[in-house]
């Protein structure tokens, strides 16, 4: 391939990944994420699902049969302070056109998240976590696999279901991944610590029922075609709530009330 060639490509793959990075209008969530509370309640190497608005979400929603379209790591206090005075980052992903790079906990102040904590995670392995997703800052997409770009401009492709998890997989390499969950999967298998389960007929313990779904989490073993919704499903990850995580007392909720007295909905709280 030409110089030239290639430069055409990769510009017009960068046209391609900002019109899939564009937000649909009259997204709102159910239950916000407030910053502080996030930071209060996450440690280094949970997982926050996020559910995004964007083009490219639609499609990884699709594809996954789940609400969560984009996964980042909390690395905690590991990233400097920014010498603007900005809010510090504290949340390592993978984005469609910016490569991999640290976010601040702010940024998905107006999205649904869920925090997925690994079970009996050692202290050593969780900073084996957060050092491999260091170390991959700065890693680029190659833009210039536009076939990959533009079959996410179809938000539901007509694909059979055995191959729409093959379909998340942006690329041939390491750096074209389409989605976060890959290299955070990476980043636990290098620890060897699981994700789904293994495959088993044992006695008392959770097996795959059907040939489809033995395949299925077989296939998935490779970091490659992890999606965010794995976290969620996976039986060794706690779902962790920030409005739990310190104590809940619904004694002490405030309720809107209606003409006719009657409690409509939540208005506030205190701790």
């Amino acid at each position: 391939m030409s110089e030239q060639t290639s430069s055409l490509l990769d510009r017009f793959g960068r046209f391609l990944a900002r019109r899939l990075q564009s937000e649909s209008s009259g997204y709102e969530p159910y239950t916000p994420s407030d910053p502080a509370t996030l930071h209060r309640t996450l440690q280094p190497g949970d997982i926050l699902l996020i559910e995004g608005n964007q083009r490219i979400s639609a499609a990884i929603k699709y594809l996954t049969q789940s609400t969560w379209s984009h996964a980042a790591l909390y690395v905690g206090d590991a990233l400097p302070e920014p010498e603007d005075g900005s809010d510090r980052p504290r949340l390592i992903e993978v984005n469609l056109g910016d490569g991999c790079i640290a976010v601040p906990l702010s940024k998905y102040r107006t999205y649904n998240t869920r925090i997925c904590r690994a079970s009996g995670l050692t202290p050593d392995d969780r900073d084996a976590i957060v050092s491999f997703m260091i170390g991959k800052l700065g890693l680029r997409y190659d833009m210039r696999n536009i076939f990959d770009l533009l079959r996410y401009f179809m938000p539901t492709p007509p694909v059979p279901v055995r191959w729409r998890r093959r379909m998340i997989a942006l690329g041939s390499g390491d750096p074209t991944r389409a989605i976060c969950s890959s290299l955070i999967a990476q980043a636990f298998q290098n620890v060897r610590y699981p994700i789904l389960p293994e495959v088993t007929r044992a006695p008392g313990r959770a097996s795959a029922q059907s040939t489809f779904s033995r395949s299925e989490i077989l296939h998935i073993r490779h970091y490659t075609l992890f999606t965010p919704r794995d976290f969620d499903l996976s039986p060794f990850f706690e779902i962790v709530k920030p409005t739990l995580a310190f104590g809940f007392d619904y004694k002490k909720l405030l309720w809107a009330r209606d003409q006719n007295g009657e409690a409509t909905a939540i208005s506030g709280g205190s701790d």
